[in-house]
């Protein structure tokens, strides 16, 4: 998927947590790979990501003013996407 996705010429869709293949965009041609487990890999589990947030502030708090301010912003959107 990857620069496909990037140009237009894949198929994505939008999660909380940012664009995802959709099914069927990833090429699992000669791989054991079950489409049970493709839907796993390509699953969401937004009380998890919900659960990490807190870790990830305190992580940027290490950093205090050095902290480039989009990065933050990105997280507080992250949080607002997460519910």
């Amino acid at each position: 998927m990857g620069l496909r996705a990037c140009a237009g010429r894949a198929g994505a869709r939008e999660t909380a947590i940012g664009l995802l293949p959709e099914e069927g965009a990833i090429d699992t041609a000669g791989l054991d790979v079950s489409d049970e487990a493709m839907e796993e890999l390509l699953s969401v589990d937004t009380e998890a990501w919900k659960e990490q947030l807190p870790q990830v502030r305190e992580h940027f708090a290490k950093f205090g003013d050095d902290l480039p301010a989009e990065l933050q912003q990105q997280l507080d959107a992250l949080e607002q996407r997460l519910g």
